[in-house]
């Protein structure tokens, strides 16, 4: 399998992808797996701007709409499948295209997850109780003097990410950072990857643009069937779960629809920040200014360099 070759295509919430690389799967002549750990749900269709029949283009996509948010699903089983989805495809193909934003996912296919400890469920639950009584300030400081690699790498603000790399922490005896720097995973097949970028105030327009688009096409009504669902883990995540606030009266609709907005745009620097940290050899594209059909030449003359 050393003779063929993954594509990869890859960039922040709204830049662009879908539709460069369903022309590019066509000029290539083969089928796309996507990366995309929410668009992986079939019950959240306009909030994860899943791509329609016709955005298709006729081009066969892979792990859209494949499973349910009532599922168990993480990286690690996304890693597995995608894996032996490759396996088998490349028996038919000599190039596949693998594309989407969840920088997780595309980790987990280039060069596999980090192998961390397991988490006794004890260490977890007072974790998430200190969290409660303390608040996350006093947890951000445990972080510092346990793990500053971490501490300065991690968003902050995000409680989950701080929990995680403590529960190692606490859990290993050694830095969450320390799992981070084992050597990656090698694999059976050339990978060619490209991040696709635009400059910050037009990718932000873009997705104030797209928001708007997502209420119109009724996203508050696909949130609202989803509401009693929210406590599952698929929906912890942006553009759910402002409208499930404002169900319960944290704010007004018109405040959620600003939050989301502000949120995915914080989501997509960090996006940008990780392809950059977790994937220094692939290729930045700024779209701006360029049509797709300079684009994809480009990306085949480097496929045939």
């Amino acid at each position: 399998m050393k003779s063929k070759t993954l594509v990869v295509v890859t960039g922040p919430t709204a830049v662009g992808k879908t539709a460069l690389c369903v022309e590019l799967a066509q000029a290539l002549q083969t089928e796309i797996v996507s990366a995309d750990a929410r668009q992986i749900y079939r019950e959240m269709r306009i909030g994860t701007a899943r791509p329609t029949q016709e955005e298709m283009g006729g081009v066969v996509h892979h792990f859209i709409a494949s499973h349910s948010i009532h599922d168990n699903y993480s990286a690690g089983k996304y890693e597995a499948e995608a894996l032996r989805l490759l396996s088998s495809l490349f028996e038919r193909y000599d190039t596949l295209l693998l594309t989407g934003g969840s920088g997780l996912y595309i980790k987990a296919v280039c060069s596999g997850l980090d192998n961390f400890p397991e988490i006794p469920p004890s260490i977890r639950q007072q974790l998430q109780q200190e969290l409660e009584q303390k608040g996350l300030e006093s947890l951000q400081k445990e972080l510092l003097a346990l793990d500053p690699e971490s501490y300065a790498e991690i968003d902050l603000q995000n409680p989950r990410r701080v929990l995680r790399a403590l529960e190692v922490c606490r859990a290993s005896g050694r830095p969450y950072a320390y799992f981070k720097r084992r050597a990656a995973a090698k694999r059976p097949f050339r990978i060619v990857g490209f991040v696709l970028h635009r400059p910050r105030p037009i990718l932000y327009k873009r997705i104030n643009q797209r928001v708007d688009m997502m209420m119109q096409e009724g996203l508050w009504e696909e949130a609202q069937a989803l509401f009693p669902f929210r406590h599952l883990t698929a929906l912890q995540t942006v553009g759910y779960q402002e409208l499930f606030e404002a169900m319960e009266g944290k704010y007004d609709r018109t405040t959620a629809v600003e939050l989301i907005k502000r949120n995915t745009r914080r989501y997509a620097k960090r996006q940008l920040t990780w392809f950059r940290h977790q994937h220094p050899a692939f290729e930045w594209i700024d779209m701006e200014g360029r049509s797709h059909a300079q684009i994809i030449e480009h990306i085949v003359g480097r496929l045939h360099a």
